[in-house]
């Protein structure tokens, strides 16, 4: 790495999953040279089986312990989905404890990465910074970072997501809005996923029911859904009724549409985004992008240069990567943004991207983690990538 065209790896095999130290070792070290063309391997890794391999990398002359889960894209039972810290609300919890809210009917956890920054005081703790797509619901709205996705025909997809949402008022003005967030200055949405109430210090608030159920909550992306204004308050902290979902302005007053809006009025919430999400089930921030069409991208982020413990999402045709580096420790300094990327390339990753870092620097597999977090326990998150098993004749 760093412009070297040679650097000597050690590649260490574990035959079993488990914090670094604890595993058995297979009795042998095998000697990897990273050439310009790529990371050359001539032993297989270790098998986990059911369509994951797992890797650990051990670079000595960098002082790096790098942490590699395979996922096998041709397994038709093998699926990416989410998961959120409060289980099907906003919150913060360790990956373990994400890992168990999640319902068995969505499938079993095989595997699963640390996902998004996120905000970790105040109010709106958890809230993720980027966009976050659940099992199909969206739970919050894109940011000005990078977001990874699965589209409509089950591909991975990375690209910057723009967002487009707006509210239609009666008298046709639109307002922009954010999604489950401190509203600021501008105005929010907010769906049963903020949790019981909004939160906000003050601000007229609209309580929205249901015109049509089947365009409705959960809330999806890229629809336009028709809402009822069922209540207007003017306190803040609205509750959130079941079933319905609450807009919250800073205020009523110049401009906006919502002077003229009454009870019983009918608006029209707008969830598209550039580019076009429809049908997007599964979704989480993070950035920037690494790899882009197997060419490792420019990096123009603070602090991109510092080695910190990092986490990352690759893939190509064939499979896709969860990659964690240690970092902060005896045993891994950490890894700067573009040796990352470069590792990432190297792995043969067509596209990646990163993620959180730092504490938040986290992979887990078959029930065990498999790295070693920075403070030395998990950190409560906003939310998780996860790879589920699930029997193909239950998701047919």
């Amino acid at each position: 790495m760093n412009g070297r065209p040679l650097a000597e790896f050690e590649l260490r095999m574990r035959g079993k999953v488990g914090q670094p130290g604890l595993g058995t070792v297979f009795g042998w070290t095998l000697a990897l040279a990273l050439f310009s063309g790529g990371l050359l391997a001539s032993s297989p890794a270790a098998k986990a089986g059911g369509g994951l391999t797992h890797q650990h990398y051990v670079v000595r002359e960098e002082h790096w312990s790098i942490q590699v889960v395979r996922i096998d894209r041709k397994r038709p039972d093998l699926k990416l989905v989410t998961a959120l810290g409060g289980g099907d609300q906003l919150g913060l919890s360790t990956m373990t404890d994400q890992l168990r809210l999640i319902p068995k009917e969505i499938g079993r956890p095989v595997a699963a990465l640390n996902g998004d920054f996120y905000r970790t005081d105040g109010r709106y703790e958890g809230d993720p910074r980027g966009l976050q797509i659940l099992n199909g619901e969206l739970v919050s709205s894109p940011g000005e970072s990078t977001s990874f996705w699965i589209d409509a025909k089950g591909h991975p997809q990375m690209d910057e997501v723009i967002s487009k949402f707006a509210i239609t008022w009666p008298n046709g003005k639109q307002e922009r809005f954010g999604l489950n967030e401190d509203r600021g200055r501008d105005a929010s949405l907010y769906t049963p996923a903020m949790g019981r109430s909004t939160q906000t210090p003050s601000g007229v608030e609209f309580v929205l029911e249901a015109v049509d159920r089947s365009k409705w909550l959960p809330l999806e992306v890229c629809e336009t859904i028709p809402a009822r204004i069922r209540e207007i308050r003017r306190s803040g902290n609205s509750r959130i009724p079941p079933g319905s979902m609450v807009l919250s302005l800073r205020s009523s007053s110049g401009n906006s549409g919502a002077t003229s809006a009454v009870v019983g009025d009918v608006i029209a919430i707008s969830t598209e985004t550039v580019p076009n999400l429809r049908g997007v089930k599964t979704a989480i921030g993070g950035g920037p992008a690494l790899v882009s069409g197997s060419r490792v991208q420019p990096i123009r982020v603070a602090r991109s240069r510092e080695r910190h413990p990092r986490s990352a999402v690759g893939w190509n045709k064939d499979e896709i990567f969860f990659v964690q580096v240690d970092g902060r420790q005896r045993h891994s300094s950490g890894i700067t943004l573009p040796e990352l990327a470069e590792f990432m390339a190297r792995l043969k990753c067509e596209e990646a991207m990163n993620l959180d870092g730092g504490g938040s620097s986290e992979i887990w597999m078959n029930g065990r983690i498999l790295n070693r977090p920075c403070y030395g326990h998990e950190r409560s998150t906003a939310n998780v990538l996860v790879v589920v098993k699930k029997d193909v004749e239950d998701e047919s």
